[in-house]
């Protein structure tokens, strides 16, 4: 399986960086960009270096080269995720705007008909987000939220990362080792 993952500028760079560590762990070949503004929120965000995080992909791309390998739909890839991905980065994608890589790449797999998936970080969401959430759905790509669930209890704030990043790879159909699923099972309580 080969995936291309964008890191955009908004909150929640650690969910990209997760995401490489669990495709890293599943043998799926990763096609890194990280947009210029995803390098500062990295950097003010996490502990980790860009270049530590680049080190996770099996091929790293600058965000300004329009002429890279995922820049052609004739590079065949089984899709694409950005985690996170910023309210202008699903603007510049939702209107054709190919702004720098992250948004070409998007386009691409889009055209293709191959698999997006947006872990879309903004709050609160205003109409203009909406309507480019909706359109974009419209077109086949997967809006997914990083939103945390508690039905499992999560112990730690890595607990909490990790259920949206599955939630992620579910949509690639890439197994994660350790993913809890849902038994169907509840406490009654009283």
């Amino acid at each position: 399986m080969r995936l291309i993952v964008g890191i955009s500028g908004a909150t929640g760079a650690i969910y990209g960086i997760r995401l490489l560590e669990r495709l890293r762990e599943a043998g799926v070949e990763t096609h890194l960009v990280v947009s210029r503004w995803g390098a500062r929120t990295l950097l003010h965000e996490t502990s980790w270096t860009k270049e530590r995080v680049e080190a996770l992909a099996h091929t790293v791309y600058a965000p300004g080269d329009m002429g890279a390998a995922i820049s052609s739909g004739s590079f065949r890839t089984d899709g694409m995720i950005i985690a996170p991905c910023s309210a202008k980065t699903l603007g510049a994608i939702a209107h054709g705007v190919g702004e720098n890589l992250i948004h070409r790449a998007a386009d691409v797999v889009l055209k293709e008909r191959r698999r997006l998936v947006l872990v879309i970080r903004e709050a609160p969401l205003s109409d203009i987000h909406l309507e480019n959430m909706l359109k974009l759905s419209r077109m086949g790509a997967v809006i997914l939220p990083p939103v945390p669930a508690f039905y499992h209890q999560p112990q730690s704030i890595d607990v909490i990362v990790d259920h949206p990043v599955w939630r992620v790879l579910d949509q690639v159909c890439v197994e994660a080792a350790g993913a809890p699923r849902w038994s169907g099972e509840m406490g009654v309580g009283d």
